[in-house]
């Protein structure tokens, strides 16, 4: 208005003639105080503010109007407050970085004029957080309006990475982002660099449902997910002088912008104590007498979907004592013990997987357990009986339980006690709901995998929840006399309650969670299989239509289209749209085009922009110069004996010594290889530890060798995330899967590298199976022993005639020629004297013919190019919105529901 020339003198909102629709009416003068009269100047301020309203700031997308009861009784006020916010957030430039800069003086408190990179990003995250806040609220208000059957996906580990261009991409925002921060002086990838990946997670576990929280979104199925906020998360990891050290990965140093705090949303969370027995109305009530007792707060972060105004939740606890402060005991002097109980508490929720080779440890790791789940089934239950106060016939009807891996099983009889002692229903009802509300995932097939904890440690911290898994047991022992009769050896298998050798009992959750689930199932076929046939195979005799298969995926926005944008526009181009973003089976078109020379060249092309990026990266974070025109092999996953991160290095030293002992003709005829190991190994594995230092070790010996030059390089990509995944992925040419056939469950990093044309060198193990069957055996380098003859190779293995390539790797290893020779020891002894549990001598002749095919077929680009895009081409059925389609149709029985848009 002062542009215009006019003052605005005063403003009101009044109602019409009928009270019902709300007006704004502005009272305008000029500058002298005079009026506007001519009707020229009258049509100018018109056509001004139309231009000004319409155009400067964009267009207003209008927010749906829900018939929820309010609070406010008031029709008028009601309107009111929905008139003053009726539309989303507006997305064009200047709104854009009005916003930015509000965050920036009133948020964070700086000054406009001088904000730094971090201070920007903070800034951005909180203007795009305002934008999914209103998604939020419309969505679970729309939930709470309709009432759907709801999925609760409850996992300790949700790996979530970064969030700033993941959420710009879903919601289509990304160049408008990135133009006004440009003007404003800032670069967006810049400013992306300041995020730190949210360390909520330790690999596959947490990444998967990361990745299943995306498809939900997307898909518009009513969904939350559970978990902990952990202080600390999974540690840091710096590699010095070739060993792993852990340092705490407090990336909540400076808040995180994404969360919304909900100090109204807290739960008691009881442990310890004793239990005592009581009548109340003609029935035996059981009443758990706490002896120590947290807060659980939540914490909540909005879930975008793409392509949808759907936005659902990932409601996080944390750990808060009862009592902040004990007063009584600080005006006595008791310093300490006046905040000992707050530290106590909140040490509940510090880090991500305490080491549990002590008591303490155990304790603490249970601990975590309880108070996740305890807090989940409270505020499930809250939500469930505030909208159906009355009855609890409808809970399976509104409720679904996904229980990630045997972590949430506590949450069993936790809900039992929930139900029985604390809502009054009887044994029979309660048991009657868990076994209709929870579904179980397993995750392993290693029977020392599967999580026990010793009875004595139950029978103290949750006493209660000890005496219902004894009744749940001795009830579901009948039911197997009855099936069986007294086979007392069956029933001692399958008893949830594990009789030790020296008289120790144990409570086998993995069991419990069978027991009470109406759905179990394995990750990929060959795992669902394996598990049918071992772990579970008299579970499965019993409960034969509980078992399925679910095969893992990965969301295919954030592991192809969005940390790939080059691939991602050159699909889109030959497919002739972008809608296999949602639909992945759309890939399948690639096929046809896989002989094209002209895309051979462009996907060609489009690798090696990423190999640069990758290369300068390893550079950054390692001081190693690699040679962008090598074949880049990966393998990056956690570091454990089974995925034999140790077969790929004993690979390297042979290629490494093949090379030393070449003429230089010969040496001409190479293919360049470098070759990226990264990955974390947990702080009390130590033998994991030895192959990290032994993987630093050979890559000093070969990085420094004159001889080889750029011939072979080998890394170790220290502290190996999300975002450096999203680097590394595009980029490789070549990755590694290859684990013992039989012991991987399913991987999910194979199918990421597959989506972005990376071709496989693997056992048939996990998902590498079915990759061979959607993308083709031919397009991937297998190699090995099959599950079905691993058992008998390892009853051989001591009689197996070694290769002599095997054997001179180890000799040199022991030799001492890599250094440290007496710390590799117990490695070489591991897969010689020690019997090879994992058959890398087995193994090792097939994974370097397998490796010289691979050689060779890099020499032809025509045919590798091929093979690259008809890998990409044959990953549609990896994608996590086919898997979470498969759990809502066949396990949760769970419908999308879609924000409705007015017109």
């Amino acid at each position: 208005m002062r542009d215009l020339g006019l003052v605005v003198n005063k403003a009101i909102v009044e109602t019409d003639s009928q009270n019902k629709k709300i007006a704004d009416k502005f009272f305008v003068t000029k500058r002298d105080g005079g009026k506007v009269t001519e009707a020229e100047e009258v049509n100018n301020i018109k056509r001004v503010l139309e231009v000004l309203l319409k155009g400067r700031a964009g267009p207003s997308t209008p927010r749906p109007k829900f018939t929820t009861v309010s609070i406010q009784q008031d029709e008028n006020k009601r309107e009111l407050l929905y008139t003053l916010m009726d539309t989303y957030r507006k997305n064009d430039v200047l709104s854009i970085q009005e916003s930015i800069v509000n965050h920036v003086e009133y948020t964070l408190a700086r000054t406009r004029q001088q904000f730094d990179d971090f201070e920007c990003y903070q800034a951005a995250a909180y203007s795009l957080r305002d934008r999914l806040i209103e998604m939020w609220n419309d969505t679970q208000t729309y939930f709470k309006e309709q009432d759907p059957k709801r999925v609760y996906y409850l996992s300790m580990e949700f790996l979530m990475g970064r969030s700033l261009l993941n959420t710009l991409y879903n919601l289509g925002i990304k160049d408008q982002y990135a133009e006004a921060l440009s003007e404003l002086g800032y670069d967006l990838e810049t400013i992306a660099e300041q995020e730190r990946d949210a360390a909520l997670g330790n690999g596959g576990l947490g990444r998967l449902a990361a990745c299943f929280l995306d498809s939900m979104a997307t898909l518009n199925l009513p969904a939350w997910g559970y978990g902990i906020r952990y202080s600390y998360g999974m540690f840091r990891q710096s590699i010095v002088n070739g060993f792993q050290h852990e340092q705490p990965d407090y990336w909540l140093t400076f808040g995180n912008p994404w969360e919304i705090e909900r100090l109204i949303v807290s739960y008691p969370i009881k442990f310890y104590g004793h239990v005592s027995v009581h009548q109340e109305e003609g029935r035996q009530v059981f009443r758990w007498n706490a002896g120590e007792q947290v807060t659980a707060v939540a914490y909540d972060n909005p879930i975008p979907g793409f392509k949808t105004r759907n936005c659902i939740n990932l409601r996080l606890w944390a750990a808060k004592p009862s009592r902040e402060f004990d007063l009584e005991a600080f005006n006595t002097g008791d310093y300490v013990q006046a905040i000992l109980g707050k530290q106590r508490a909140e040490t509940l929720s510090s880090v991500l997987y305490p080491d549990d080779r002590t008591y303490e440890g155990k304790e603490l790791r249970l601990k975590q357990q309880h108070f996740f789940v305890s807090a989940t089934l409270q505020d499930v239950i809250r939500r469930y009986k505030e909208a159906h106060p009355n009855t609890w016939d409808l809970l399976p009807e509104r409720v679904a339980f996904q229980l990630n891996d045997t972590h949430p099983t506590i949450a069993v009889p936790e809900l039992m006690r929930l139900l029985m002692d604390e809502n009054k229903l009887g044994w029979t009802a309660s048991w009657d709901i868990c076994t209709k509300v929870f579904a179980f995932t397993n995750h392993t097939v290693l029977p020392e995998a599967l999580e026990r904890w010793p009875v004595s440690l139950m029978e103290k911290l949750l006493p209660r929840h000890m005496q219902i898994v004894y009744d749940i047991n001795w009830r579901f022992l009948q039911q197997v006399r009855a099936k069986y009769g007294d086979d007392w050896e069956r029933i001692g298998r399958m008893s949830i309650i594990e009789d030790g050798a020296h008289g120790d009992k144990h409570v086998r959750m993995a069991y419990l969670a069978a027991v009470a689930s109406h759905t179990v199932n394995g990750v990929a076929a060959i795992h669902s299989d394996i598990i049918k046939n071992t772990i579970f195979k008299d579970f499965a005799d019993l409960f034969p239509g509980k078992f399925q298969n679910k095969t893992n995926g990965v969301t295919q926005r954030r592991w192809l289209a969005f940390c790939n944008p080059p691939l991602r526009k050159l699909i889109s181009q030959t497919l002739g749209s972008d809608s296999w973003i949602t639909d992945l089976s759309q890939l399948e078109g690639l096929r046809n085009h896989a002989n094209d020379p002209k895309l051979q060249a462009a996907w060609r092309a489009v690798k090696a922009q990423a190999k640069q990026r990758a290369a300068a990266k390893i550079h950054d974070l390692t001081g190693v110069k690699v040679n962008p025109s090598a074949v880049f092999d990966v393998q990056v996953k956690r570091i454990h004996e089974y995925k034999r991160q140790l077969l790929n290095v004993l690979g390297i030293i042979h290629r490494y010594d093949e090379i030393k002992k070449m003429t230089q003709e010969q040496r001409s005829k190479v293919v360049p290889r470098v070759c990226v190991i990264g990955g974390k190994a947990a702080p009390g594995y130590e033998m994991a530890k030895r192959i990290i230092k032994l993987i630093c070790a050979v890559g000093e010996k070969i990085n420094n060798d004159k001889d080889v030059g750029d011939l072979l390089k080998l890394v170790f990509y220290p502290d190996y995330n999300v975002s450096g995944a999203e680097i590394l992925i595009p980029a490789s040419e070549l990755s590694q899967h290859i684990s013992t056939a039989g012991t991987e469950a399913s991987g999910t990093s194979n199918m990421k590298f597959q989506m972005n044309g990376c071709l496989i060198i693997g056992t048939l193990d996990g998902a590498n199976i079915e990759i061979a069957e959607e993308g083709g055996a031919d397009n991937m380098f297998i190699f090995g022993a099959k599950a079905d003859q691993v058992p008998q190779l390892r009853a051989e293995r001591k009689s197996l005639q070694v290769d002599p390539r095997f054997t001179h790797v180890v000799d040199m290893v022991r030799s001492g020629y890599f250094g440290w020779e007496d710390y590799f020891g117990p490695i070489m002894d591991a897969i010689t004297s020690g019997g090879d549990y994992y058959l890398v001598a087995n193994d090792f002749p097939g994974y370097l013919d397998a490796q010289a095919k691979v050689d060779e077929t890099y020499k032809d680009h025509a045919k590798w190019d091929r093979m690259s895009i008809m890998m990409t081409a044959g990953s549609g059925k990896f994608s996590t919105d086919r898997t979470i389609n498969e759990y809502a149709n066949e396990i949760w029985n769970v419908k999308p529901s879609v924000v409705p848009q007015p017109e």
